[in-house]
């Protein structure tokens, strides 16, 4: 299994009163009223620093998202971040993917731009790039960037479609499309990786039209654990297997990706009175105090992922109470998992047999967790659990076909070209 570090840049010091004062934890939250300069200055120093003892650690890719006018995650273009490592990991010749999760295309107004930066991450790296292209979570589409919430979807249809062309064409070509039109396209640099292309993830939350399309068109699927994986978990990967099968598809584990909140100490004891207040601040404090309504709208999700969401809204898991669950409510939901190195080994093997996983996104820093707290937490994950779930996989002969080549990646036998806009697959 390829084991990822994940990373965000929160503001770790919000008031202890927060979910009383305010209403949620994006968008609104006043910022000059609940920061301070050198809090926010030492949050990203902190980031950069953990990203950098992840990777001397051996982690398989480092990880990061984007999140616009948010106070849980202030990493607007995970791309700043990722050319540091890129630039730092070359310069210490550490073989780490850049793994930027998010470049979201539903809200981009601007997608060739999108497409240089990530062509210039491939190049800085030596040909290392995952590249992440969710289509975007609605407040920061439709608020944050204005798009329309009907346009959303088509939006991501159409960027996805045009970035994979500017990457691979040989020739200079026009694009007229419905929301951009360029007389000529010749994008510099191009990335290393012309086989056919970076690799590309989707990252989702369960609707099958999202699988369907990631399955067809031979994208990677990734799907975050923050509902609580011991809720939603059947659910998601079933359904995406189900569809694999139906679909005549491969059932190659790498395909599928998740994240994980984990937390690990000398014993299960230790880890509880470390991090469980770290946890409860992240849950209530950030991914909690998201108003649903800032989360899904119409238009990012087509009528019938909405038909499937209202039929059964239990791919929401906790949601509903997550900004009142105490750290037992998210251990007991697998929104946690907390322990010593021998529990979390333990658990997530099971979990990654039982549900296919050959990508694992580790968020081992979260929400108030202190910096050298999240770097002991990333040293014992490092030393004591990730050689043996790295393991996980290698009995069953898979090639991964949604790596960089020259960090052990197999190009697919399949080897489709990037797509035009004319086999455009609507993505849900």
């Amino acid at each position: 299994m390829k084991v990822t570090y994940f990373q965000q840049v929160p503001y770790r010091d919000l008031p202890d009163d927060f979910a009383k004062r305010y209403a949620e934890s994006v968008i609104t939250t006043p910022y000059f009223e609940v920061t301070s300069p050198d809090k926010v200055h030492s949050a990203f120093r902190e980031a950069l620093d953990e990203i950098m003892h992840a990777a001397r650690a051996g982690f398989d890719a480092i990880a990061i998202t984007e999140h616009g006018q948010s106070s849980y995650d202030m990493a607007p273009n995970p791309n700043i971040l990722e050319a540091a490592a890129a630039y730092a990991t070359e310069a210490e010749g550490i073989a780490t993917g850049i793994y930027p999760l998010g470049r979201s295309l539903g809200k981009s107004r601007e997608p060739l731009r999108a497409a240089e930066e990530l062509a210039m991450l491939d190049a800085i790296s030596g040909g290392r790039l995952i590249a992440g292209f969710p289509v975007g979570l609605a407040y920061d589409a439709n608020v944050n960037n204005g798009v329309p919430p009907a346009e959303t979807r088509l939006r991501f249809d159409e960027n996805i479609e045009l970035v994979l062309k500017a990457w691979t064409e040989h020739e200079v070509f026009p694009w007229n499309g419905r929301f951009h039109q360029h007389p000529a396209v010749n994008i510099w640099p191009r990335p290393l990786q012309q086989n056919p292309h970076p690799p590309v993830f989707v990252t989702g939350i369960g609707n099958p039209r999202t699988m369907e399309f990631c399955l067809n068109r031979g994208f990677g699927f990734n799907y975050f654990g923050w509902f609580g994986a011991k809720v939603t978990g059947r659910r998601i990967f079933d359904r995406f297997w189900d569809a694999a099968n139906r679909l005549g598809k491969d059932n190659n584990p790498y395909q599928m990706g998740f994240m994980q909140t984990i937390c690990v100490a000398d014993t299960d004891a230790q880890a509880e009175k470390l991090f469980a207040r770290h946890a409860e601040y992240f849950f209530q404090k950030a991914i909690g105090s998201i108003p649903m309504e800032r989360l899904a709208l119409p238009g990012g999700i087509d009528i019938k992922g909405l038909e499937f969401i209202f039929r059964d809204p239990g791919d929401f898991g906790i949601y509903a109470k997550m900004r009142q669950a105490s750290f037992k409510e998210l251990v007991e939901a697998g929104s946690v998992i907390c322990g010593s190195p021998a529990t979390v080994r333990a658990q997530i093997s099971e979990f990654a047999r039982e549900f296919r996983i050959g990508n694992l996104h580790a968020m081992l820093q979260f929400g108030s967790m202190p910096h050298e707290l999240a770097k002991d937490n990333i040293s014992l994950f490092g030393e004591q659990v990730l050689p043996h779930i790295q393991q996980i996989w290698t009995d069953e002969g898979w090639n991964h076909h949604w790596w960089p080549q020259v960090l052990g990646g197999v190009p697919h036998p399949a080897g489709r070209q990037a797509s035009t806009e004319n086999e455009a697959v609507t993505a849900r």
